[in-house]
Parts: structure tokens; C-alpha cells; sequence
């Protein structure tokens, strides 16, 4: 089964568990750990507020805080990373690196053509599985990216990352007060 035929299946899955007044608004698919596959399921009424649950890929409710936070945490991740690479318009930035190859073509341009073009095949075409191995993958390809650019800066990226802890920390709580189950543990 592919990941979209997965998506429409916990969708509908997870429309049992909304409220008379609301809707599944997303549903994100994440691997916290390797092999255990679970969705984020947002929930929206039409006042704008919103509720959430976790499904397992049986389309269970997960009932363990950990598995939750974890769930949420690296699907959240991958989001700001992708966003956070290299400012998120790669294909602009590519467009760019072209133009300045043609006309004064300096040491390097080649490499960070190419870096650009892994870092677009490293975020690929929605929908994608959040993982760790995916967050790794963005992270090693920006790196790459950045370096090709501009050798001696920092890592803007890993700035991007470092202070979207705030936010990842507010969407924690969120999604745990708005929780639409009973926590096991």
C-alpha cells in the first residue's frame, strides 16, 4: 500500500473520532521509531479550534504520552526542516546558480548545482514519512548545501532548528491538553 493510500485510509479511520461539529483537518504520517508507524490526526471545528489524536497504523489510539510526544516531535521536525532548508525555495536558488554559471561560471557553481538538486530529492514530493532517518537525510543535504555556498559560514539551518524549540515545546502542550483520548501512561 502506498504512503497517500495509507493517508486516506487513517483519514477515514480517524473521521470516526471527530467531534459532531469538527472535521480531520491533516493527517501526518511519522516514524518516531524504525517499523512503528503512527499519524498525527489534526481535528478542526468551525471556530477554528482544534483537537488531535494519534493512530497506529491499525488505526488504534495511541494512549502512551511517550509514543505521542514522540509522534508529534519528529513530525514536527521534518516540517521545520523542510521549510528551514536553505530558506525553502530551492528552485529559485537553482534558477539563480544557473544564471551565474552562464554568465561568470566561478569555482564551485557545479557542486552546488548539484547540492541543491539533493537536497530537492532528499525533500521529495509530499507526502513523506517523518522519521528521524528523514530528518537526518534533510539535515546532511542542507549541510551540504550550505557548505557549497559559503564554506566558512554557519549553519543557518541548524540555527532554524535549534530555535524552533520554543515552537516544537507549544505544540507539544497543545497536542496533549486538546488530546481527544484518555492517556494509559
Amino acid at each position: 500500500m502506498t504512503l497517500l493510500a495509507d493517508l486516506e485510509r487513517i483519514a477515514t479511520l480517524a473521521e470516526g473520532f471527530s467531534p459532531v461539529d469538527g472535521a480531520v483537518s491533516a493527517v501526518l504520517p511519522a516514524e518516531a521509531t524504525p517499523g512503528k508507524r503512527s499519524y498525527l490526526c489534526a481535528f478542526e471545528t468551525p471556530d477554528g479550534s482544534r483537537s488531535w489524536l494519534v493512530l497506529d497504523d491499525d488505526g488504534g489510539v495511541v494512549d502512551d504520552r511517550r509514543d505521542v510526544k514522540d509522534t508529534v516531535s519528529i513530525a514536527a521536525l521534518c516540517e521545520i526542516a523542510e521549510e528551514s532548508a536553505v530558506g525553502g525555495d530551492l528552485d529559485e536558488l537553482l534558477s539563480q546558480l544557473v544564471a551565474l554559471k552562464l554568465t561568470e561560471n566561478p569555482d564551485g557553481i557545479a557542486e552546488a548545482e548539484n547540492a541543491v538538486r539533493a537536497l530537492q530529492h532528499a525533500i521529495g514530493v509530499p507526502p513523506q514519512l517523518a522519521s528521524p532517518a528523514r530528518l537526518d537525510e534533510i539535515g546532511a543535504a542542507t549541510r551540504r548545501l550550505e557548505q557549497a555556498l559559503d564554506p566558512a559560514a554557519a549553519s543557518p539551518f541548524t540555527a532554524a532548528l535549534k530555535g524552533a524549540q520554543g515552537t516544537l515545546d507549544e505544540l507539544l502542550d497543545e497536542v496533549v491538553g486538546a488530546y481527544r483520548a484518555p492517556f494509559a501512561s
